[in-house]
């Protein structure tokens, strides 16, 4: 009982940060939006931490911040990855 409310928990963390970085990237979008205010920074203060190092590797290109886009990605390999149908969490604990 306590694994599946630990897939549960990595499977809804790990889907609620990419609903976060789609967030991120339609604020892109608005440059004008103040990102210190609310409701903006509830979507600012849990994902600048991971966007912030990554800028540091990947510059933008021709001037668009595509950090975002690359977490998206990444956080759906790894739910996938670790709680999907056929994830290695989901296997270790059906055998």
């Amino acid at each position: 009982m306590n694994l599946s409310i630990g897939i549960i928990s990595i499977s809804l963390l790990l889907g609620l940060m990419t609903i976060l970085f789609i967030f991120r990237i339609v604020l892109t979008w608005y440059p004008q939006a103040e990102l210190g205010k609310f409701p903006f920074n509830l979507v600012v203060v849990p994902t600048e931490p991971f966007l912030q190092p990554l800028r540091k590797i990947i510059s933008p290109i021709g001037g668009v911040d595509i950090t975002p886009i690359i977490l998206v990605g990444v956080c759906t390999l790894l739910r996938e990855i670790l709680v999907g149908q056929q994830g290695l969490i989901t296997m270790a604990l059906s055998h």
